[in-house]
């Protein structure tokens, strides 16, 4: 009977060693477990916010993308000026050179007009 009161102390001593492990285990998990429930909370708030943040910008895209749209079909009807001013800017650069070669013809005569007046008594 003395072994089996002995035996007892250390049991209870054993026991109450597990149960303040597992209770501190337990403690840890929990406030582990609290910190990851914080974070995902957190991380969702964020989520929500960046969400209503880019929903703004998809409005302003698509009020940008309805303005290009019609500063496109604007555009359009001046491709018809576009390609007369070009027919324009041809011609002015041949009229040009037309020009350029009567200048030199017109200096031309006028040499001769000098040189034959200075020949003349």
């Amino acid at each position: 009977m003395a072994q089996k009161e002995e035996r007892l102390p250390n049991r209870d001593e054993l026991a109450e060693s597990l149960n303040e492990f597992f209770t501190r285990v337990s403690e840890m998990i929990k406030s582990d477990l609290l910190g990851s429930s914080n974070q995902l909370e957190l991380l969702e708030r964020m989520n929500s916010r960046v969400a209503e943040e880019y929903k703004g910008y998809g409005d302003v895209a698509s009020g940008m993308r309805v303005f290009v749209e019609q500063l496109k079909s604007k555009s359009g009807g001046f491709d018809e000026y576009i390609h007369q001013i070009e027919k324009i800017e041809h011609q002015v650069t041949e009229f040009e050179a037309v020009i350029s070669m009567l200048d030199k013809h017109v200096s031309m005569l006028e040499s001769k007009v000098l040189s034959v007046c200075q020949n003349t008594p």
